[in-house]
């Protein structure tokens, strides 16, 4: 019995394994320059994830088809946020200081509305394996 019992406390206390996030993207409206990506778990930094340094972050080149891959991402709930950054400059260009010139994306394909969506409209959960999804581009300009 008390073998039966060590047994289930060492199961329980087994690291959750890390997954995979792999994303396809849509809706690229040119191939010139990158999609930067940023996968985060912090509410509070969404869709700014750059200041979470345990976010998984990739820079791909804009093309026909543009896939992504997060990969040793731990069990939990995560949002992800995608910017085609036409002329790679490293931020999202905005007409008139409002606008978004460049085209974004998000998870759950959450609604912009004059302003980048909550995270609980982008969150979802992840867990271990491969977790495949679509992210659409969209375009303000």
């Amino acid at each position: 019995m008390a073998l039966a019992g060590a047994g289930a406390s060492m199961v329980a206390a087994a690291p959750a394994h890390a997954g995979e996030v792999v994303v396809s993207v849509t809706g690229l409206r040119s191939t010139k320059g990158v999609v930067r990506a940023c996968l985060t778990a912090r509410e509070d930094v969404f869709p700014k994830c750059i200041k979470d340094p345990s976010s998984h972050r990739l820079v791909v080149p804009a093309g026909g088809k543009v896939e992504l891959r997060f990969t040793g991402v731990k069990p939990g709930n995560y949002a992800i946020a995608l910017l085609h950054d036409e002329n790679d400059n490293g931020k999202a260009d905005r007409a008139m200081g409002m606008m978004p010139k460049e085209g974004y994306g998000f998870s759950r394909d959450a609604p912009v509305n004059m302003a980048p969506p909550r995270f609980r409209d982008a969150v979802m959960p992840i867990g271990d394996g491969t977790q495949r999804m679509t992210i659409k581009m969209r375009y303000f300009l």
